[in-house]
């Protein structure tokens, strides 16, 4: 009897355990760490109102993990759409250790129906190696991304930003579903195995990371990183030129020895996505290309003020910096006109109407200056020499006085009556007789008198010198 129920216990186990390892296909689950895991279960039809469960190792009462009577439990959730017959649990806050071989499990009468489940958890960071790309402003970039193996050629392609697998599908730019989004464009060869997404018109915040990404229906999508640097156009090659009006002009092109086949042009414009094509668009304008010194020419005729301005010449269309040349042409009159305009400011206002003697307004002027500053000091000068003569005038007086204070009142007054009458005698003499004696004595006598102004004569010396003056008449 205990052998029989032994037997019927092994038997039971045995039929338990190979309804689990026959479990109907295997199903692949991934996820990123720190991300969520999805394990999706597909069950047969009518078992929808059955209890659904997720569980680990051997699946006893310790191992499961959720259950649809609880749709929520820590890290783990369950949902059953049972029009689609298809349950989904779902693992949250994924890490490393959770990776490994999980059931899902259809609660019966007698015996669960299992599904084997592999979940995969990969690290949320890519890649171990970068690949860098460099481009200018303006110009357009393309990143080339391999997917090796033919079995992935149908399978969705897409690129995001940054580095981030867990989220790149869901932040896609484009995709292969969706070959053309902005600037962004996407080609797929699948004969090479790799798809080809180009970046036009690029801009300088269009710099960052990049991850290619091929989607695998059982497991981790696969990826490659890129490094895109969007460079400013600050170190293109420039020249400045200078010509002049009415006269012509030559304009040279250098470009790289493999650009020999390439379309030469020159085109006018502050901005090079923004300049227009000279050589198409003005008959003055003509190219010589010049392929033994890997230059072309641009020869303008009769150069124009509205020439002057900034120029763009290269063989390249892509814009690549190493390939174009800046010219800054300037345009100049010629000389004898400008020669007559720079003379303009010099002119210097005019004073009179008179005609000007070169040099002798200078010199005048410097003969004036000083004429001018003595006529002051010489007046004043005069007017000290009168004043001083006013003042020696009255000390003459006072100084007569003074020698004859002694003689008495009668003699002093038959002297002043013989001076007064000596003077009249000398006005009346001069009057009637003018000889050329007497002026002479007199013009003597008069100059006498002013040359010794400063001289300390007396009453005494007046009166001798009238009296010399009258013993002569």
């Amino acid at each position: 009897m205990v052998m029989w129920s032994l037997q019927n216990l092994m038997i039971t186990l045995y039929v338990a355990l190979s309804c689990v390892r026959s479990a109907a296909g295997l199903i692949h689950a991934s996820g990123y760490e720190g991300g969520e895991g999805k394990v999706v279960c597909p069950y047969g039809e009518g078992y929808e109102s059955y209890e659904k469960y997720l569980c680990k190792n051997e699946c006893s009462n310790d191992d499961v993990l959720i259950t649809t009577t609880s749709a929520k439990k820590n890290r783990y959730s369950i949902s059953d759409d049972k029009h689609s017959r298809v349950f989904t649990a779902t693992i949250s806050d994924l890490s490393l250790v959770d990776a490994g071989k999980y059931w899902c499990g259809v609660t019966r009468t007698g015996k669960d129906f299992y599904t084997e489940v592999k979940l995969e958890v990969g690290q949320d960071n890519c890649c171990d190696k970068s690949t860098k790309i460099q481009s200018y402003e303006g110009s357009s970039g393309s990143i080339s991304c391999p997917y090796v193996s033919s079995k992935y050629q149908d399978n969705l392609k897409y690129i995001c930003r940054g580095n981030k697998p867990s989220t790149c599908q869901e932040t896609a730019i484009i995709t292969s579903d969706n070959k053309q989004n902005g600037q962004f464009r996407l080609a797929d060869d699948k004969a090479l195995g790799k798809f080809t997404v180009t970046i036009t018109s690029l801009m300088l915040n269009n710099s960052g990371s990049y991850l290619c990404g091929v989607r695998v229906n059982s497991g981790l999508d696969i990826f490659s990183a890129f490094e895109l640097e969007v460079k400013e156009w600050c170190c293109v090659k420039s020249n400045k030129m200078s010509s002049i009006v009415g006269h012509p002009a030559a304009i040279q092109c250098p470009y790289p020895p493999q650009h020999r086949d390439n379309r030469k042009f020159l085109c006018k414009g502050d901005h090079r996505n923004n300049c227009t094509d000279m050589v198409t668009h003005q008959s003055r304008f003509t190219l010589q290309d010049d392929v033994s010194s890997s230059s072309f020419l641009v020869l303008i005729t009769e150069l124009k003020v509205g020439d002057a301005g900034t120029y763009w010449c290269g063989s390249d269309s892509q814009w690549t910096v190493a390939n174009y040349t800046r010219i800054q042409l300037s345009v100049v009159f010629p000389q004898q006109t400008s020669t007559v305009i720079s003379t303009i400011p010099a002119v210097e206002p005019v004073e009179s109407q008179s005609t000007q003697i070169p040099g002798k307004q200078s010199k005048d002027a410097a003969l004036f200056k000083p004429v001018v500053a003595i006529v002051p000091a010489l007046l004043l000068t005069l007017t000290f020499a009168l004043v001083m003569v006013y003042k020696y005038k009255c000390f003459k007086v006072r100084a007569g006085a003074n020698i004859k204070e002694n003689k008495t009142m009668a003699t002093i007054t038959e002297e002043v009556i013989a001076g007064a009458d000596f003077y009249e005698n000398q006005g009346v003499a001069y009057s009637k007789q003018r000889t050329s004696k007497q002026q002479s004595a007199c013009q003597l006598y008069d100059d006498a008198e002013q040359d010794s102004v400063y001289q300390n004569f007396t009453t005494t010396d007046d009166i001798y010198c009238n009296q010399v003056y009258a013993n002569r008449r």
